[in-house]
């Protein structure tokens, strides 16, 4: 099992950071290896959704929002390969002059898959310290 932690202080009030990072439709614009990012459904506080890999792969996960306990969690559908499971959580929390926000990844890789647990633990946190800093100056410049 492979688990990554990545962290950023966004200069903004705890409701903006918690609606804009969970808007969905926005995460082609907060993420950027998405190309496609689009809610399939909604049913109270679990949303269902599809993105689209800059690579062309796509794949469905859902989310729960539990914003007032300021988390939420998120866990890959389908398909799940390369990965055998994927599990994210991103807490919040308000600190002086902002809210930090925490990404949270569990994951394990597919045996059959070309990159092994500890090589992509290294990829997942590099690219999530880049989109934590995207996220910050998209948030703070709004």
């Amino acid at each position: 099992m492979a688990h990554t932690v990545n962290s950023i202080v966004i200069n903004a009030s705890y409701d903006k950071v918690f609606d804009s990072s969970n808007d969905i439709s926005r995460w082609k614009e907060f993420f950027d290896e998405y190309t496609g990012s689009e809610v399939l459904e909604k049913d109270g506080n679990k949303i269902i959704f599809k993105l689209t890999h800059q690579n062309g792969n796509s794949w469905k996960s859902y989310r729960l929002l539990f914003k007032d306990d300021k988390f939420t969690y998120a866990s890959k559908i389908e398909p799940m390969f390369p990965f055998e499971y994927m599990k994210i959580i991103w807490l919040y929390r308000e600190v002086g002059g902002g809210t930090e926000m925490t990404w949270i990844q569990d994951f394990k890789m597919d045996k059959t898959a070309k990159f092994t647990d500890s090589q992509v633990e290294g990829m997942i946190n590099k690219h999530s310290q880049d989109n934590l800093k995207r996220f910050k100056d998209i948030i703070e410049n709004e």
